[in-house]
């Protein structure tokens, strides 16, 4: 009997551990922002965030190209594009920091609570 109530308890949490993979995705309203999600997507569910640090660059690589007259020049490639968009949700809620990378979403954190009125559409 203990045996089989320790089985049905492991399966049950495995599932909850599975089912809740989204439980700490950044919720706009009715819309969630997953990793994966374009900027449009975030736009639409999020609206305008409230803050927005400028792109950098990762990963830059350089190298040497000819033009047309056959001039050697230098040029640089950046290999991953981050941009950080932040939202402040509110009195009873997070600023969310949302990291892009090559237009994605990368990452999602929270950096700390969030002041004032709530900039996030449906909070």
């Amino acid at each position: 009997m203990k045996k089989t109530t320790a089985i049905i308890f492991l399966i049950t949490s495995f599932f909850f551990l599975l089912s809740s993979q989204y439980g700490y995705a950044f919720r706009c309203g009715s819309g969630l922002v997953t990793t994966g999600d374009t900027k449009t997507q975030v736009l639409l569910n999020c609206g305008q965030p409230t803050t927005k640090d400028k792109a950098s660059c990762e990963g830059q690589q350089a190298y040497l190209m000819k033009d047309k007259t056959g001039k050697v020049k230098k040029s640089k490639k950046c290999t991953k594009k981050l941009e950080v968009w932040h939202y402040n949700c509110g009195e009873n809620d997070f600023i969310y920091a949302l990291t892009f990378e090559n237009g994605k979403v990368a990452k999602e954190d929270t950096e700390g609570r969030g002041k004032g009125k709530s900039d996030c559409l449906g909070k």
